[in-house]
């Protein structure tokens, strides 16, 4: 049938084709001409002022730092999440549910439910008061305390993240053979062995899939952020949403989204040279 008429094929995909060119391609086109244009022309000046932002340094600090930090952390988890599910017999759908509530909470819910744990009034302070660890109420969330701010946001964020990760891991974990793992329990491979030797290699696609999701996300974090630490910690995204909305700049604001994306790219770049996966076995 397609081949006296080679156009349906096409015609097939040109609705998908008009959505990502509406939806997807023009508004990137205009969010770039809008950071590197102005009045009309093409200008490094809204480049040059975000550059010299007095939060900019700060910002792209904070975002990198929480992306270090979170996403090892948030992969080591899931792994071990994984792992532990996959031994499981009896009752492996509940506690996957229950596992992955949290991706069911939004960004900016998961933040207030976590100030309302931690700030002045909130259930840690109540909690350290009983117990006679504190004598007043500390404060966890405040520009005087940036180090407990930064975990305070790292916690919540791997809180609401890993479930992510770990149903991306246990997609790669059902993949793995089994006659694999018997083979090398026949030949005396310990668990940390068959973990390391065939366990882990044979999951890099999702291990790769899952980085760099989380990559990209972790660099668009702001939700979590806004919520419990609000301009007392400056991320990227943040500051394009300040530079939007409170000092309706938007080529500025442009600029910082293209920076999140040449970032992004670059990270995914990176992961994909790191981890070369046979595209056959891409989960």
């Amino acid at each position: 049938m397609t081949q006296n008429r080679p156009w349906i094929p096409y015609l097939l995909i040109l609705p998908s084709v008009v959505f990502l060119g509406l939806l997807f391609i023009v508004p990137l086109v205009q969010t770039i001409w809008l950071a590197v244009s102005d009045d009309g022309a093409p200008s490094p000046a809204n480049m040059q002022r975000m550059v010299t932002d007095i939060n900019f340094m700060q910002s792209v600090r904070n975002t990198f730092l929480l992306t270090i930090v979170v996403v090892p952390v948030q992969i080591a988890i899931a792994l071990a999440m994984g792992t532990m599910v996959a031994k499981i017999g009896r009752g492996r759908e509940t506690i996957l549910w229950i596992w992955t509530i949290p991706l069911g909470i939004s960004d900016l819910a998961a933040g207030l439910v976590w100030l309302s744990i931690l700030q002045n009034t909130g259930y840690f302070n109540s909690l350290l008061f009983s117990l006679g660890v504190i004598s007043r109420q500390a404060s966890w969330l405040s520009y005087q305390t940036p180090v407990a701010l930064f975990i305070a946001i790292a916690v919540a964020e791997i809180w609401r993240g890993t479930a992510i990760v770990m149903v991306i891991i246990v997609a790669g974990l059902n993949q793995v053979p089994k006659e694999f793992k018997e083979a090398a329990e026949i030949f005396g491979a310990g668990p940390w062995t068959r973990f390391w030797k065939i366990t882990l290699p044979l999951i890099r696609p999702a291990l790769q899939s899952a980085l760099i999701l989380r990559t990209v996300l972790a660099f668009e974090v702001f939700a979590v952020v806004y919520a419990l630490g609000g301009r007392n910690f400056p991320v990227l995204v943040g500051e394009a949403y300040n530079w939007q909305n409170q000092n309706q700049n938007y080529s500025v604001a442009a600029a910082y989204a293209v920076l999140i994306m040449v970032i992004s790219l670059a990270a995914t770049l990176v992961y994909l040279k790191a981890f070369k996966v046979d595209p056959e076995r891409l989960p």
